[in-house]
């Protein structure tokens, strides 16, 4: 029971965060920041590993996106990669565990490629919404190793 309540609000908080990425390349705070308080708090009940692992997911996934955006703005003068991103990776790290956030990144980050190559063959430059890509990666490993204990 606890494992659906934990579903359907995860999914509720990573489609209207998508939603709204896509429409104004922003992920609000009163959506993510609670993401990483329920994670931490409540998800390792569900999972196979332990609260400091997802504390620890946590605190990696904010530091590492906050570390790259900032160094990419310092160099380049141009935000690709915002806090927004940074606390949408942290809940990732809150409700999976830190040892998530490696293929939580490959999967957003092949889709988020996807998205480039596959518009105008990657020639424009327009901004591309990383939120959505995140949710969905998110999504997808939340649900796989439930799935398959589930029907092993």
């Amino acid at each position: 029971m606890l494992f659906a309540a934990l579903s359907l609000t995860l999914a509720i908080a990573l489609l209207a965060i998508a939603v709204i990425d896509l429409r104004s390349f922003r992920i609000p705070d009163w959506l993510s920041l609670p993401m990483i308080m329920v994670g931490v708090v409540l998800a390792w009940r569900v999972s196979q590993h332990g609260p400091v692992d997802h504390a620890i997911g946590a605190l990696i996934g904010f530091g590492s996106f906050a570390m790259i955006g900032a160094l990419h703005y310092r160099k380049t003068g141009i935000e690709a990669l915002g806090l927004g991103d940074a606390k949408l990776f942290a809940a990732a790290g809150a409700w999976l565990g830190w040892q998530a956030l490696p293929v939580v990144l490959l999967l957003a980050a092949v889709g988020g490629l996807g998205q480039v190559l596959a518009r105008d063959r990657g020639k424009r430059r327009d901004p591309v919404a990383f939120g959505p890509w995140l949710a969905l990666a998110i999504w997808l490993i939340w649900l796989w190793p439930h799935e398959r204990v589930a029907f092993s």
